[in-house]
């Protein structure tokens, strides 16, 4: 049987495309870096006609270290992904909350707060930032906080 040399190029540019299908990169990849739970309902608002700046931020605060007194001009939402992470805010029932590994939490406009590592290993955070465009992504001076 003989058979058209058309039809066995076919067939070979055929295989090839099926061994080259199987080492190609997907076209999109997605990589979770860090994933948390938050026990309550989230808005984020950040008003400023003149834009708002989004950055994504890892933060190792080292055991005994802190934030400082701060405050924002927009809104955070983070994820602790290793240690423990001590809040102090008005917010919270008693002025401070520990959030672990796996916790999620969101930092509002406005309020003065300090997150502090009193634990013995490091806390890494993973944070997206929303702040007014131009704004500092960290408040340091308390006289522009609701109340410093």
């Amino acid at each position: 049987m003989r058979t058209p040399h058309g039809a066995i190029g076919i067939l070979a540019l055929g295989l090839t495309g099926l061994l080259l299908a199987g080492c190609a990169a997907a076209p999109v990849a997605a990589t979770d870096l860090a994933k948390g739970e938050y026990p309550d309902a989230v808005e984020v608002s950040v008003g400023d006609a003149g834009g708002v700046q989004v950055v994504l931020r890892e933060i190792t605060i080292q055991p005994g270290a802190g934030t400082g007194r701060h405050c924002h001009h927009g809104q955070l939402v983070g994820i602790v992904k290793q240690g423990t992470l001590t809040h102090y805010a008005p917010i919270y029932p008693g002025g401070v909350h520990e959030y672990h590994a796996g916790d999620a939490i969101i930092e509002g406009e406005g309020y003065v707060h300090e997150g502090r590592n009193e634990g013995t290993e490091p806390v890494v955070l993973d944070v997206t930032y929303l702040i007014e465009d131009g704004q500092p992504l960290a408040e340091t001076d308390l006289a522009h906080c609701d109340a410093g």
